[in-house]
C-alpha cells in the first residue's frame, strides 16, 4: 500500500467493518487523528481502546487492510472512483449528516471530485407503485428544475416507479442525476435498470454511488442505510407519491431530521399512494408542491422565465394540419384536449365521452402517441405528455 493509496485503503478496511455503524468510524478517527492510525494499533493497545467484549475489534488488522488493498485495486482497474469523508470532492451537504458514510465507491464518466461542488441538490422519492398522476407530478417537477436559471443536480435510489421517473426525466431534460444503490458499485439493483445505469453513468456529471461494498446483495436493511445517502446529499427533499410506509417516508423524515426542506406533492384522501404525502403535510413536516413552476423559486433556483407554450390543441392542429383531412384533426385535437382533462382516461372512456367508434380513437391515440403527445399503457390508459404541453 503506497502513500497516496493509504487513506483510501483504510477507509475502505473501516467502512466494510463499521459501514452500518458510521458513527462508530466517526469516533475512531476523531480519536486517533486519521483512518491509517486505526490500522497501526497494537493488540495490547485495541484492546484498550475497544474493551474485551468488542465483536468487531479483532477485525481490525493487517487482514483487513490486504482485504481493502485488494478490492481497491481492482475496482480501480474497472474505473470506479472513491470518495473519502476527508476527500476535498466528497458532497458538503453529506459531509454535514451526524451519520454519513465513510466512504463512497462511485461510477461515473466524470471525475468523482467534480460531481458535486458545482451545483445544488436535489433529492426526489417515492413510491414503486406509482400512479399515472405520479409520474406526470414528477416529470413536470423535473422539467421545472430543468428551465430553472440555476440548474440542480437531481437524486433518487433508481427504484422503480417515482425514483426511475426522475432520474429519466432528469436526463431528457438535460440535468444532471445521480442514482444512489443499495448493493454494491458493480451490481445494479433493480438488474431491469442496468440498460438505463449504463447511460447514466456514460453521461457527463451523472453517476452511481454507493457505500456498500462489493458483493453486497439487496436485503431489508440495505435499504436504510441508502435512504440516509438520498436524504443527505439533497438541500431538499421531494416526495412525489407513498403510502403511510415506505421507503419514501423513511427519506423524507431523514431529510427533515437533517434540518433540510422536506416538499409533498398533495394527493386525493381516498388515494393510498397519497396517504404518506398527505401525512407530512398534516404534520407541517413538508411542504406543499401546490405549482411545480414555483419550486425553483421557493428552493432559491431562480424564477423560471415563462413562455406561453401553443396550447394543446394548436400544437395539434399545426402538427397534423397539413397532412390529414380537417375532420381528421378535429377528431385528434378533440381527444388530446379530453385526455388533458382527464388523466388516465381509457380508450373505452374516449368513446363514450366523444361519441366516436372505437378504431378512430385507437388510429388517432396512435398517432398522438407516435408524436410525443401522449403515453398509452398496457390498460390502454391515456395520459398527456409534459413535454408537450
Amino acid at each position: 500500500m503506497d502513500k497516496d493509496s493509504a487513506p483510501v485503503v483504510s477507509a475502505i478496511a473501516l467502512n466494510a467493518i463499521f459501514g452500518n455503524e458510521p458513527k462508530f468510524s466517526h469516533n475512531l478517527i476523531d480519536a486517533l487523528g486519521s483512518a491509517e492510525a486505526v490500522f497501526a494499533l497494537s493488540e495490547q493497545q485495541r484492546l484498550e481502546l475497544f474493551g474485551p467484549y468488542n465483536a468487531r475489534a479483532g477485525s481490525i488488522g493487517p487482514a483487513a487492510l490486504e482485504a481493502a488493498q485488494q478490492e481497491y485495486e481492482q475496482l480501480s482497474a474497472r474505473g470506479v472512483q472513491f470518495l473519502d469523508i476527508f476527500d476535498e470532492g466528497y458532497p458538503e451537504a453529506l459531509r454535514e449528516c451526524p451519520d454519513a458514510p465513510l466512504l463512497l465507491y462511485v461510477r461515473s464518466a466524470t471525475p468523482a471530485r467534480e460531481l458535486f461542488g458545482g451545483r445544488p441538490a436535489v433529492s426526489i422519492v417515492g413510491t414503486r407503485d406509482q400512479s399515472l398522476y405520479g409520474r406526470a407530478c414528477c416529470q413536470r417537477i423535473v422539467r421545472a428544475l430543468g428551465e430553472a436559471p440555476c440548474k440542480p443536480l437531481i437524486v433518487s435510489g433508481l427504484a422503480l416507479g417515482v425514483d426511475i421517473t426522475a432520474h429519466a426525466a432528469a436526463l431528457d431534460c438535460g440535468l444532471p442525476t445521480i442514482g444512489v444503490s443499495p448493493v454494491g458499485v458493480e451490481d445494479v439493483y433493480p438488474r431491469r435498470h442496468t440498460a438505463f445505469v449504463e447511460r447514466m453513468v456514460a453521461t457527463p456529471g451523472c453517476a452511481l454511488v454507493t457505500d456498500y461494498p462489493p458483493g453486497t446483495f439487496p436485503a431489508a436493511f440495505n435499504f436504510l442505510r441508502r435512504n440516509r445517502i438520498i436524504a443527505g446529499l439533497g438541500g431538499a427533499t421531494i416526495l412525489v407519491e407513498s403510502r403511510l410506509r415506505g421507503g419514501g417516508m423513511i427519506t423524507a423524515r431523514l431529510a427533515a431530521g437533517y434540518g433540510r426542506d422536506v416538499f409533498a406533492v398533495p394527493g386525493r384522501i381516498d388515494d393510498l399512494r397519497s396517504q404518506g404525502c398527505n401525512l407530512l403535510l398534516r404534520e407541517q413536516l413538508a411542504a406543499p408542491v401546490a405549482s411545480p413552476e414555483a419550486l425553483p423559486a421557493i428552493l432559491g433556483l431562480g424564477r423560471l422565465r415563462l413562455t406561453r407554450k401553443a396550447e394543446l390543441g394548436q400544437a395539434v392542429q399545426e402538427r397534423f394540419g397539413a397532412a390529414l383531412p380537417p375532420d381528421e384533426v378535429g377528431r385528434l385535437v378533440q381527444i388530446a384536449r379530453l385526455v388533458h382533462e382527464q388523466r388516465g382516461i381509457c380508450f373505452d372512456e374516449i368513446c363514450r365521452e366523444t361519441g366516436i367508434d372505437y378504431a378512430p380513437v385507437v388510429r388517432a391515440a396512435g398517432l398522438l402517441e407516435e408524436e410525443g403527445f401522449l403515453s398509452v399503457d398496457l390498460l390502454q390508459r391515456c395520459t398527456i405528455n409534459t413535454k408537450k404541453v
